[in-house]
């Protein structure tokens, strides 16, 4: 598994779609009841803002509070395209994945983290295209490598509370669907 390669793709998957979002559609309601469109393009750029200083080895001490507020200022589609390159860049740097990243919840290899964000940004890219009305179609093989790791990850995530109860889904669900399902979507 190249976690790089899939960072980076799964970051493009969510890039699709917020170069589709109009002027229109930035209050509009996603999956996550609380969050508008611009609520999780700026929580992905917010993301994407740490990944480098955190593969570095910085605590979050050391980074602080430089990017708290709004990360996205007057140009959305600016910054979240400046963070994510930030991060894809990181992400490629050589030894990145071998490094300890200290998180808020523990310490993690630089390939546990990435493939948290990894995660994010694919499962978001489908909130985002729900959102928007745009195609909601996952990269088939991001979805299965996504779901292979999450098999060890799902419960941790659902009982710290960063993932709602499975919904129901139908005996002959696809791929995506029961992955979606397993983060707590209605596909």
């Amino acid at each position: 598994m190249d976690i790089p390669a899939m960072f980076g793709r799964a970051v493009a998957e969510f890039d699709a779609r917020v170069r589709q979002i109009g002027d229109q559609h930035w209050h509009a309601a996603t999956p996550n009841a609380d969050w508008s469109v611009r609520d999780l393009v700026k929580h992905l750029a917010g993301e994407d803002l740490w990944a480098p200083p955190l593969l570095a080895g910085s605590t979050i001490a050391e980074v602080g509070d430089r990017f708290e507020g709004d990360v996205l200022g007057a140009e959305p589609k600016a910054a979240w395209t400046a963070a994510s390159a930030a991060a894809v860049r990181a992400v490629g740097e050589d030894g990145a994945m071998d490094r300890i990243v200290h998180l808020s919840f523990g310490d993690f290899p630089g390939s546990e983290y990435t493939l948290q964000l990894f995660a994010d940004h694919l499962i978001h890219a489908w909130d985002l295209a729900r959102a928007i009305g745009a195609d909601e179609h996952l990269d088939e093989e991001l979805v299965a490598s996504c779901a292979t790791w999450f098999e060890a990850a799902e419960e941790a995530y659902r009982s710290a509370g960063a993932i709602a109860a499975r919904p129901p889904v139908p005996g002959h669900a696809d791929a995506q669907t029961l992955l979606l399902a397993r983060f707590g979507r209605r596909a």
